[in-house]
C-alpha cells in the first residue's frame, strides 16, 4: 500500500511539473515568439536641433546645430551639421556622418567623416572622437580631424542644463575650433581659430518643443581673427538670441 501511494504520489508531480512546463513555454503557435527578443537590438530614429536661433547685435545671423541618429543599442550612424547663414552667405558649414558605439554606460566612441560645406571652398576630414556624460552631467565631446595636405583640427564641445523647474533650463555651452595649418581660402589661422559660446534659457512646452533666449559669444583668434580683421569683420561678438529647440 505504501509503494502504491509513493507511485501515485510521483505520478502526480510528474504531471503537475509536465503542465507548468508546457504552460511557461511558448508554442510555436504561441504570440509570444513575434514579440522582440532583446530590445536593444531594436532599430531606433532620433533627430534633435539644439540650435535654430537668430542672433542680434552689432551684426545678425542665423545659425543651426543639430543632429540625427538611427541604429540600435549598441550599433548607430550619426548626421551631425552646423553653420550659420550671415550677410547672405552661409559660413562655418560642418557636416558629418559617423558610425559610433558605447566604451561604456556614458560615453560613444565615434568614427567617420566630415565636409565642410558653405560658401567658401570645400575641405573633406576624416574624423574621430568621443562623446557623452562627464560627472555631474555635462555633455562633453571631442572630436578630431586629419584632412588633406596633412591638415589636423579638433573640437571641443561641452554643455549642460541645470533645471530651475521641470519647464524651465538654463544651459550654458561652449564649442572651440583647433587647426593644425592656416587655410586663407576658408578664413582660417592655425592653433585656435574660434569660440562659440553661449548660455540660453529655454520653456519646454513639451519635451519636443522648446524656445528659449539667451546671449551668446562668438570670438575669433590668432590668424583667423587677422582674416575677419582684413575683411572688416568683427573679431568678438556678444548678441541676444532667440531661438528654438525641438527633437523627434
Amino acid at each position: 500500500m505504501t509503494m502504491r501511494w509513493i507511485a501515485l504520489c510521483t505520478a502526480a508531480l510528474l504531471f503537475v511539473s509536465g503542465v507548468a512546463h508546457a504552460q511557461a513555454t511558448p508554442s510555436e503557435s504561441s504570440p509570444m515568439l513575434d514579440m522582440p527578443r532583446m530590445l536593444d537590438k531594436s532599430i531606433f530614429v532620433h533627430g534633435i536641433l539644439n540650435q535654430l536661433e537668430g542672433r542680434f547685435g552689432e551684426t545678425s545671423s542665423f545659425r543651426w546645430s543639430g543632429e540625427a541618429r538611427l541604429g540600435t543599442d549598441e550599433h548607430r550612424l550619426w548626421l551631425r551639421s552646423e553653420g550659420r547663414l550671415a550677410g547672405g552667405k552661409v559660413e562655418d558649414g560642418q557636416h558629418e556622418l559617423l558610425y559610433a558605439r558605447p566604451i561604456s554606460t556614458y560615453f560613444n566612441v565615434m568614427a567617420g567623416g566630415r565636409y565642410d560645406l558653405d560658401s567658401a571652398p570645400g575641405r573633406g576630414w576624416g574624423a574621430i572622437g568621443i562623446e557623452g556624460l562627464a560627472p555631474l552631467f555635462f555633455r562633453v565631446a571631442a572630436t578630431g580631424y586629419v584632412g588633406g595636405d596633412g591638415r589636423l583640427a579638433a573640437k571641443l564641445e561641452g554643455s549642460y542644463d541645470l533645471l530651475l523647474t521641470q519647464k524651465l533650463i538654463l544651459q550654458p555651452q561652449i564649442e572651440m575650433n583647433f587647426y593644425s595649418q592656416a587655410d586663407p581660402a576658408r578664413d582660417l589661422g592655425s592653433g585656435l581659430a574660434e569660440i562659440d559660446a553661449g548660455i540660453r534659457l529655454r520653456y519646454e512646452i513639451t519635451r519636443k518643443v522648446a524656445p528659449y533666449v539667451g546671449v551668446t559669444y562668438a570670438g575669433k583668434f590668432g590668424g583667423t581673427a587677422d582674416f575677419a580683421r582684413a575683411s572688416g569683420h568683427a573679431t568678438n561678438e556678444v548678441r541676444f538670441t532667440v531661438g528654438l529647440r525641438t527633437w523627434f
